[in-house]
């Protein structure tokens, strides 16, 4: 797939979003879906990711971020979209 054919998003979730195994579930399910990038926690008590890959699945994993993990309680989804970077594979950064 060439860059042309992906899209980025850069997505800020608040709420009960840390100690909540929403980064791990999050790398979990990019990684099930075929999408590229990272996740972290924040010092403010965000979860800030960054998603790469087709349109349709990017947007899938935005999507997903307003439930995230069964024990997150998401209070708000900020996203922008931009363009790739050329992130490969997905992972937790710290």
């Amino acid at each position: 797939m060439s860059d042309a054919d992906r899209v980025r998003a850069h997505v800020f979730v608040s709420g009960k979003v840390q100690g909540v195994f929403y980064r791990a579930t999050t790398r979990d399910t990019a990684r099930d879906r075929d999408v590229d990038g990272w996740v972290r926690n924040l010092d403010d008590g965000r979860v800030e990711a960054v998603f790469e890959g087709p349109r349709e699945r990017v947007e899938g994993m935005v999507e997903w971020c307003h439930t995230g993990s069964p024990a997150a309680i998401v209070e708000d989804v900020d996203v922008e979209y931009g363009d790739p970077e050329g992130v490969t594979g997905f992972t937790v950064r710290r």
